[in-house]
């Protein structure tokens, strides 16, 4: 579990802050993290810290590739 700050949702891409200074964007959330915090439509969520935990989804249409989709989110 890290702890992140979300910046945006925008062209499908969900994009975190990490304290280390790295920035990651999610292609997928758990459904389940969506019906608890809708970062699509809810601006009140922009920089707001949270705990995250994700994992790495190799691409089904390139194996070279992986996809970020975040498991769980805990507001600070």
């Amino acid at each position: 579990m890290r702890t992140a700050t979300f910046k945006s949702f925008d062209n499908g891409y969900y994009t975190f802050w990490f304290d280390n200074g790295e920035e990651l964007a999610f292609e997928e959330i758990h459904p389940r993290v969506l019906k608890q915090f809708d970062l699509k439509n809810d601006a009140s969520f922009i920089d707001k810290e949270f705990r995250i935990v994700f994992i790495e989804v190799p691409d089904s249409a390139d194996e070279d590739l992986v996809i970020y989709r975040v498991e769980s989110l805990k507001p600070l």
